[in-house]
């Protein structure tokens, strides 16, 4: 998992400037109204809402934001209906990426990306051409400084821990099952430990390592797809060689 790690490294750095650039709340008030329209507007039933919901107060969404978000999803309210899209293709140095999007005008949308994809060595491809080499996982992130790697392991093993790595710097990540994210959580929160970035990812089965000139042209395909309004979520199968990670960093 240390592509994942790494990367998960780049992605924590961008946060601040993704959520200056305001795009941040949008993609979680759009997440919000997909999950209360799928399985309801009660948290404590629906585990899709209460994940976007709690992402959203970790990154300080005000509670009339929120809740406006979920009536919009239940119909309590009136408000644009969203379609999740899922686009796969490939980015320079052929890594592949899976494209997330939730928008109200799928043409708008994929013209967008083939734009975004042609400007920046990429391309779109067809439905099922990269998404096999990814899995669904549960992920979440807990700071080095809150526990050992053994209470770790201690407290999410009976939780479904399915892997727990460190790339060298001051987080773990911890892989699971979709089903057992809750339960990783409550393990975590039951022992006193503090986590962040609790989320559904997809996880690549392989990576390719990339040395810093084709990670910088990725990362820089990747910050265009994530600036556009649509897109959810972007996910690829790159990994960072250690000297390109130093050289990113500097």
């Amino acid at each position: 998992m240390s592509g994942h790690s790494k990367w998960a490294t780049i992605k924590r750095k961008k946060a601040a400037t993704d959520q200056k650039r305001g795009s941040l709340f949008t993609k979680l008030v759009k997440e919000i109204t997909i999950a209360a329209k799928m399985g309801g507007g009660d948290p404590s039933g629906n585990p899709r809402l209460r994940l976007a919901i709690d992402t959203a107060r970790s990154n300080s969404m005000p509670m009339d934001n929120i809740q406006r978000a979920v009536k919009k999803g239940t119909g309590e309210l009136e408000g644009v209906t969203y379609d999740e899209i899922t686009y796969e293709g490939y980015g320079p140095a052929g890594i592949a990426l899976i494209i997330e999007t939730a928008t109200d005008n799928r043409n708008r949308t994929v013209a967008d990306l083939r734009h975004i994809m042609s400007r920046n060595n990429g391309s779109l491809g067809e439905s099922g051409s990269v998404s096999w080499m990814f899995q669904r996982k549960g992920s979440l992130e807990v700071p080095v400084s809150a526990a050992s790697e053994e209470a770790l392991m201690e407290a999410l093993l009976e939780a479904g821990l399915e892997d727990l790595s460190n790339d060298g710097g001051d987080t773990y990540t911890v892989i699971t099952d979709v089903r057992d994210l809750e339960a990783a959580k409550k393990a975590l929160e039951d022992q006193g430990i503090p986590f962040e970035n609790a989320k559904m990812d997809l996880i690549p089965e392989n990576y390719i390592e990339l040395e810093a000139e084709d990670a910088r042209k990725v990362i820089k395909l990747i910050d265009a797809l994530e600036e556009n309004d649509d897109v959810q979520s972007v996910y690829s199968n790159m990994e960072i060689s250690e000297s390109a990670m130093n050289s990113l960093e500097d």
